[in-house]
């Protein structure tokens, strides 16, 4: 097993239980909030193992007294940001943003309702981090239940693919002077969380049918840094260092 689906393993194991569809939307939030926390954790451990020192968020007292998310300062107003790694010299060179869809939605069944508020949430938080800091690599991770691959019917496809199409137009953001909404890579994930069963499956946007490995993703990402900012940076098989050309 890889590191970070180790770490993601680790991570999502100490969710706790799902709450099941009868239980209050503060009880359905705060389980999403803490796949949200923990998730964070896992892939910024796994980026500072790759390289990129100081990324955010840590265990309190690796950088001061809480080691919590950063608050960036954007082209529209300052974002908390759930994954970020920034330097002195150069601001914010990678942000990623984690958004999760987790219930079904006790009407209709499936977990369709929420997919276009969480695409709003997460292209807004592109264009305000892109307008101030248009080199940055963004990464979006949407983390669907993994539910959302089968709760299509004979009139409707899955909330899963209905997420490929929706997304597709806003990722591949190959150079900094291209839209400021669009991410550099966007990911959807399928996702099981509890204490007896944890296990994701990553895929990129536009992509349905193959599976990416969770160290692929992250190294695509490091990859991707390394470029932006080749004065500074090289990587090797998705591990940073000082670039000495």
């Amino acid at each position: 097993m890889a590191a970070i689906d180790d770490k993601l393993e680790q991570a999502l194991r100490g969710v706790g239980v799902k709450p099941d569809a009868s239980a209050s939307a503060t009880e359905k939030k705060a389980y999403s909030e803490a796949i949200s926390h923990r998730v964070a954790h896992a892939v910024a451990a796994e980026f500072r193992e790759r390289g990129l020192t100081g990324t955010r968020p840590a265990p309190p007292g690796e950088f001061d007294s809480s080691g919590a998310e950063r608050r960036m300062a954007g082209g529209i107003g300052a974002k908390k940001v759930d994954v970020t790694w920034a330097t002195e010299e150069s601001g914010l060179l990678l942000g990623i943003s984690i958004k999760t869809i987790n219930f079904r939605d006790r009407k209709t069944g499936n977990f369709q309702k929420n997919l276009t508020n969480r695409r709003g949430d997460m292209l807004f938080e592109g264009v305000t981090l892109h307008r101030r800091f248009p080199y940055a690599v963004l990464g979006g991770l949407l983390f669907l239940d993994r539910g959302a691959a089968s709760d299509g019917t004979a009139k409707r496809r899955s909330t899963f693919l209905n997420a490929h199409s929706r997304f597709r137009l806003f990722t591949g953001r190959d150079d900094p002077a291209g839209r400021e909404e669009q991410y550099e890579r966007l990911y959807i994930l399928l996702l099981e969380a509890s204490p007896g069963a944890a296990s994701v499956e990553a895929y990129r946007v536009g992509n349905p049918a193959d599976i990416v490995p969770m160290e692929e993703v992250i190294a695509e990402l490091v990859d991707l840094v390394a470029l932006r900012n080749p004065d500074f940076y090289e990587s090797d098989g998705g591990v940073l260092s000082t670039a000495t050309g």
